[in-house]
């Protein structure tokens, strides 16, 4: 007799389906697993057979075989136990095959039969409602693949409850969505002494998701004003949270079950591998642009990271998508990020402090931003220096609007966003708009176009930088809630594009 369950393989944030085939048939007595396993899966085996053992169920004195088809898709995870064990006891004429049929199953097995949490329960629900089935998991992933209303979550404590459930002896209670996360952020821009003008280009990276440099001496509030950023971007909109948490999902982050609706903040160390940052590595995990989807992704001290990192994110930069190529699948992570950044001038960071000579003066600085290729300098919207703050500074009473002020006016600008690009649905804010579409909402006038042609000359621009320049522009049109980008907004866009630096 051949029984079949179901569960997912994953690839990248997708969930495919997977027929769990189990014969049991005459020979040498043996249990095998086939159809690409690694590692993880060809141990379910015995972790298979010891709780059958804790449950006192006799495997047959026959031949196990399970296939996991298709078999050309690789299978990686321990969270192929529970479908395995499940298709092995409908083998065993334990289970009703048409129970088996209305489930997907993925669990971890413990020796003892309790069922451990594992990573990508949302994606998993995701595929098993495109299937109209109902999802079995551990009790510990149920609150987040309840998330997912339209199928029926059911998460057990043991396979033994499993069992009752699917043999009607006591059916498992449905799970509930957890909690929905939307603390406020307790940084507000109020606690940065002076920066007003970098405090400006934050809000106008806020409003578009414009990528964001900033370049100046040490402690002059970089990282500061860095991590007050997410708490300018508006709450993620029910899309954006749920496309969100299936990248966390995989990557086994969320935390009971519970969704955020705040902007992710992702800030990893420059000694970050390309695997962390990009994504990759044995198990293809999601790197941190991946993790900073819909969110921000902070780099401090850009050229510190090692230059094959840098390089590795143009591309994704560009695309919204990073793909990890293996020999036998594509696997693409979504990663449409605000990148936001931070440098020191040179090595010593007081290459333009009168006080503080740098010896090496203008050579330090050149080789040190020198590491930052030209390719990926024109990547970002916004290049401003930050500059050193003094003593007598420190003692100024807070200034500015505070984060929630500034928040309210980015919100206003995203609003306006929303609907000029209600009838696109690749674009979301200005940062994405391109081609015929940047032309029809950012053309400048006949003075504006003098003015960029102007600038063009002088700095050098690319025509990527040129094109950055009108997105900009068009989201400080927005903040101004003006319908054409008019010279002053073209003009504040240009002052952001750092005249030192190459690239563009």
């Amino acid at each position: 007799m051949v029984a079949i369950a179901y569960s997912v393989a994953f690839e990248g944030v997708e969930a495919r389906l997977v027929e769990v085939q189990c014969a049991v048939s005459a020979g040498l007595p043996g249990f095998s697993i086939v159809g690409l396993p690694d590692k993880a899966v060809s141990e379910a085996r015995e972790r298979v057979r010891a709780a059958f053992g804790a449950l006192a169920i006799a495997l047959p004195n026959k031949r196990l075989t399970v296939n996991l088809s298709p078999a050309d898709l690789p299978k990686e995870g321990s969270h192929f136990d529970l479908p395995i064990a499940l298709a092995v006891l409908g083998a065993l004429e334990i289970l009703p095959a048409e129970e088996l049929a209305r489930h997907v199953a993925l669990g971890e097995l413990a020796l003892d039969g309790r069922l451990v949490a594992v990573a990508g329960a949302l994606p998993a629900a995701l595929a098993a409602s495109e299937e109209d089935r109902a999802l079995i998991c551990p009790c510990a992933c149920g609150p987040e693949a309840a998330w997912i209303d339209q199928i029926a979550v059911f998460g057990a404590d043991t396979l033994r409850a499993v069992i009752d459930h699917l043999t009607d002896r006591q059916p498992l209670t449905p799970a509930r969505p957890g909690a929905l996360l939307d603390t406020p952020d307790p940084l507000c821009l109020t606690d940065v002494k002076g920066q007003e003008r970098a405090k400006r280009a934050l809000e106008i990276a806020a409003a578009g998701r414009h990528h964001l440099l900033m370049i100046g001496p040490p402690g002059a509030g970089k990282s500061m004003l860095a991590t007050r950023l997410p708490g300018l971007m508006p709450p993620l909109s029910a899309r954006e949270a749920l496309e969100t948490s299936m990248i966390h999902s995989v990557a086994g982050l969320l935390t009971d079950g519970a969704i955020s609706r705040r902007a992710p903040f992702q800030d990893p160390h420059h000694t970050a591998s390309s695997p962390a940052i990009v994504g990759g590595g044995p198990k293809a995990r999601p790197g941190q642009m991946s993790l900073a989807h819909n969110g921000v992704l902070f780099l401090d001290e850009l050229p510190e990271f090692p230059r094959q990192v840098l390089e590795t994110m143009r591309q994704p930069i560009e695309t919204g998508e990073v793909v990890v190529s293996r020999a036998s699948a594509h696997l693409r992570y979504p990663c449409r990020f605000l990148l936001v950044a931070a440098a020191n001038p040179c090595r010593c960071g007081y290459l333009a402090d009168p006080a503080r000579a740098c010896s090496r003066a203008p050579a330090c600085g050149d080789s040190y931003l020198g590491r930052i290729s030209g390719p990926l300098m024109d990547r970002f919207d916004l290049r401003l220096e930050v500059p050193g703050v003094s003593l007598q500074d420190m003692d100024l009473p807070p200034s500015g609007d505070s984060s929630a002020t500034v928040a309210a006016r980015v919100a206003e600008a995203r609003q306006i966003q929303a609907r000029r690009y209600r009838a696109y649905p690749g674009v979301r804010v200005n940062a994405e708009a391109s081609g015929p579409l940047l032309d029809s909402i950012a053309a400048p006038d006949a003075e504006g176009r003098a003015l960029i042609l102007a600038a063009s000359e002088r700095l050098g621009l690319t025509a990527r930088g040129y094109h950055r320049i009108l997105r900009s522009a068009r989201t400080i049109a927005d903040l101004d809630h003006s319908e054409k980008v008019l010279t002053r907004h073209l003009a504040e866009a240009i002052s952001y594009r750092l005249p030192f630096l190459s690239g563009g």
